[in-house]
Parts: C-alpha cells; sequence; structure tokens
C-alpha cells in the first residue's frame, strides 16, 4: 500500500483527501506544518508528497527544496496544491505536478499512481 504524506493546515480538506486516498488504496500521513513533514518523511517513508503552498511556518517552495535537499526524497514525487498562480515557483523548486484549487478530488488516486509508477 503507496503511502502519501498530505501537508496542508485546512482539516476539512486534509480529512476529506483522506477518507478518499485511503478508500482508493492509499496510506496516508498528515502534517500541517512543514516542519512536521520533515520529521513524518523521515519517519514514514512516503511514496508521494501532497503539499499545500501556503503553510503557516514556510512556502511550499521552502518545504520541497529541504525535501529534495535529503538524499531518499530526491526523486519522490512532490504534487503541490494551491489556489494561486504559482506554478512556477512551485516547478522550479523541485515539484512535479501542480493542481489548482479547487481540484477535483476523485481523480487524484490515477494521477497519483500514475506519478508513483
Amino acid at each position: 500500500m503507496p503511502t502519501i504524506l498530505i501537508v496542508d493546515d485546512d482539516r476539512t480538506t486534509v480529512k476529506l483527501l483522506q477518507t478518499l486516498l485511503e478508500m482508493d488504496g492509499f496510506e496516508v500521513q498528515i502534517a500541517a506544518r512543514g516542519v512536521d513533514a520533515l520529521e513524518m518523511a523521515v519517519q514514514h517513508r512516503p511514496e508521494l508528497f501532497l503539499v499545500d503552498f501556503h503553510l503557516s511556518d514556510m512556502d511550499g517552495t521552502q518545504l520541497i527544496t529541504r525535501l529534495r535537499a535529503i538524499d531518499a526524497f530526491a526523486t519522490t514525487p512532490i504534487v503541490v496544491a494551491s489556489g494561486l498562480n504559482v506554478e512556477d515557483e512551485a516547478r522550479e523548486a523541485g515539484a512535479n505536478l501542480f493542481l489548482v484549487k479547487p481540484f477535483e478530488p476523485g481523480t487524484l488516486a490515477d494521477t497519483f499512481y500514475n506519478l508513483i509508477g
């Protein structure tokens, strides 16, 4: 069962995503802050990250840069989500995919399975 680490501080969104992704066969870990995500990543070794661009303690580019600096996550797929047009910044930092919020959660599982391989 592939593990996804969702990094987002919006509890409603996270709960919905967790339910849907677990129904589609993923194990879901959740972090509300970037610093927590870094600790959890090392502990749980997720196969994919879903990162909200605006976190309370850092922005998505900072988190991506710090994740990419860890050898174990140099090539792990990172998906960034935001309601703002920050796709260029996210991709320059190392994101594999950018999703504009609100996105269709029902299509995420297929997208994530394709990224994981």
